[in-house]
């Protein structure tokens, strides 16, 4: 059930504050000292005023200061807005990290979760975290993908790279490069391709994706001399997948693919590991890359780079990652709305097929 069901309301944005000793702080201040971004969404931080404060005066920002609220719901419009998820005095330590800052950063997360789910926020953005001070009972995941899975009751979905000039997910995600080799099969490859499919179309308004398969091995196997996943696994999966009306090509060897630019002919692409998917969306995109988790039912993204302890508190962080998730989540909010209008109302989708 959505928040509103006003179609010009704009998204109210649940932001969580991630690790405090980080550069979450800066990024989301010097995101939101431009007034500009409130005409398209309303921000909502869970975090701390006094840690937010702490942040402001070691970046020297005077004219910046965020509305404290209770609930999200008594959100200002026009101003950047904080829920407090803790009043107690806190030791920073910039750059480094501490129990107690991935106990914030996990109390932040529970308590946008939770406003999520109770319709008081439309989208998610999540600040860095660091994936090991997080660790604790109530959260034993490699990252926020896995964990946001659980919640929201998610066994297919998908971490997509997304920017301007490449969406790039990644089949096999947080885990040990050995065990690619273990987990990699026919059905889990098609399940990603579905996932992909469904997410281009729903989420970024592209009727008919075009979606690319990489290859495993060196030059995808290089006719089974290389390895021969790409003919008993990666093929066959393609295969099936253009029978089930997905526009499926490849296995292409990856270093070629994007070293020629072929990337920039597809709507979307699928890599088997995760670096092989990363190293080459990081090179194109750090400062402005997106990380959105495909096939969930509620929208959530987060900026593509980690924590940066190593330039906390030195005022040269950009936010440039950060604002283009803030955008994305809006888009794919907006994107989602009307798809779920042309679905209940199919000719008015058929007309605009018909205008394509």
């Amino acid at each position: 059930m959505p928040r509103t069901t006003d179609p010009d309301a704009r998204p109210v944005v649940g932001i969580t504050h991630g690790d405090i000793n980080s550069i979450s702080y800066e990024i989301i201040i010097k995101t939101f000292v431009d007034n500009r971004l409130f005409e398209m969404m309303t921000p909502v931080v869970y975090g701390s005023s006094k840690v937010a404060s702490y942040h402001r005066k070691t970046l020297n920002i005077s004219d910046f200061t965020f509305n404290l609220i209770k609930k999200a719901d008594a959100a200002n419009p026009k101003r950047a807005n904080i829920v407090n998820i803790n009043d107690q005095e806190v030791k920073i330590d910039l750059g480094k990290s501490t129990q107690v800052a991935g106990e914030l950063a996990l109390q932040s997360l529970e308590a946008a979760i939770d406003d999520l789910k109770k319709n008081q926020i439309d989208v998610l953005v999540t600040s860095p975290i660091n994936k090991k001070n997080i660790q604790s009972k109530n959260f034993h995941f490699p990252g926020h993908t896995e964990y946001l899975a659980s919640k929201f009751g998610a066994t297919d979905y998908l971490m997509l790279m997304v920017s301007n000039s490449i969406r790039i997910g990644v089949i096999t995600g947080h885990i040990p490069l050995k065990e690619v080799f273990e987990q990699l099969n026919e059905d889990l490859i098609l399940r990603k391709m579905k996932i992909l499919q469904q997410s281009l179309i729903k989420d970024f308004a592209i009727q008919s994706p075009r979606i690319a398969i990489l290859g495993l091995n060196p030059h995808a196997g290089d006719n089974d001399l290389l390895g021969k996943e790409e003919s008993q696994i990666i093929i066959p999966a393609i295969e099936k997948a253009k029978e089930a009306g997905i526009r499926a090509f490849g296995p292409f060897p990856a270093d070629g693919f994007f070293g020629s630019s072929t990337f920039t002919q597809f709507d979307g692409i699928l890599a088997m590991y995760h670096d092989q998917g990363m190293l080459p969306f990081k090179t194109l995109s750090f400062e402005s890359g997106v990380n959105f988790t495909a096939g969930l039912p509620i929208i959530r993204t987060s900026p593509s780079h980690g924590t940066a302890y190593e330039i906390a508190g030195k005022d040269v962080a950009s936010p440039n990652s950060f604002r283009a998730a803030i955008y994305l989540a809006c888009d794919i909010y907006n994107n989602r709305r009307e798809f779920e209008q042309l679905t209940a109302n199919p000719l008015k989708a058929m007309k605009q097929e018909t205008e394509h």
